[in-house]
């Protein structure tokens, strides 16, 4: 299974925002963009000037790192946001929501969508019952998606148990602190997704 396996803070320097892709750690004054804004490569360097394409492409590569999806993957999701029904922006974004990683990470399970990729790759999860570890599995409206009953006690999932309780979960989901279950109750609508993203430069990158 291919994925990113560089330092991922040298992402967030090089897009110029922060990508919150160490979980509590972004929050904190350890965060490697707080200390470091400048994007990564010799001292002193200095964000230049970009025209429409360079935005297009950096907002393509946020989009991307944030979902930590491949190019090549990430495309793909392009086509079938395109193929679809609707606006294509808005359905692009809304494929990359329902990856399990991500309704994992959203249903505050894990501290950060890498941190929900390997707990699925683990094979900690189940999906309306069935044993799931795919992380890119697509989860749909009315899909259970619960951490299986044998795995419950194990440590990955202790330290989470308090949080759950008090932790909030976005309107498209629903949670049971108590059995580790969310529920997908919708499709998540645009206003119910990550407003600083500005899917609509994605799409004119692609329609080049």
């Amino acid at each position: 299974m291919a994925r990113y396996t560089g330092p991922v803070c040298r992402l967030c320097r090089r897009e110029g925002a922060k990508l919150f892709l160490k979980g509590s750690r972004c929050y904190t004054k350890k965060c490697s963009f707080e200390r470091r804004p400048t994007p990564p490569g010799q001292h002193g360097v200095r964000r230049r000037k970009v025209g429409d394409y360079g935005l297009q492409l950096r907002e393509k590569q946020k989009v991307r790192r944030i979902y930590r999806v491949l190019e090549r993957q990430f495309h793909n999701y392009f086509e079938q946001a395109e193929s679809r029904p609707g606006v294509t922006g808005e359905n692009l974004l809304r494929i990359l929501e329902l990856r399990l990683d991500n309704v994992v990470f959203r249903l505050g399970i894990a501290a950060s969508r890498d941190h929900a990729r390997q707990l699925v790759t683990h094979g900690h999860f189940a999906v309306n019952g069935r044993p799931t570890n795919v992380p890119s599995f697509h989860c749909k409206p009315g899909d259970r998606v619960e951490v299986r009953a044998s795995r419950r006690e194990r440590e990955p999932f202790k330290a989470v148990s308090e949080a759950l309780r008090s932790g909030q979960v976005p309107e498209w989901l629903t949670l049971d602190p108590a059995n580790f279950t969310g529920t997908i109750v919708a499709a998540p609508r645009r206003d119910q997704m990550p407003l600083e993203l500005n899917e609509q430069l994605v799409v004119e990158y692609y329609s080049r």
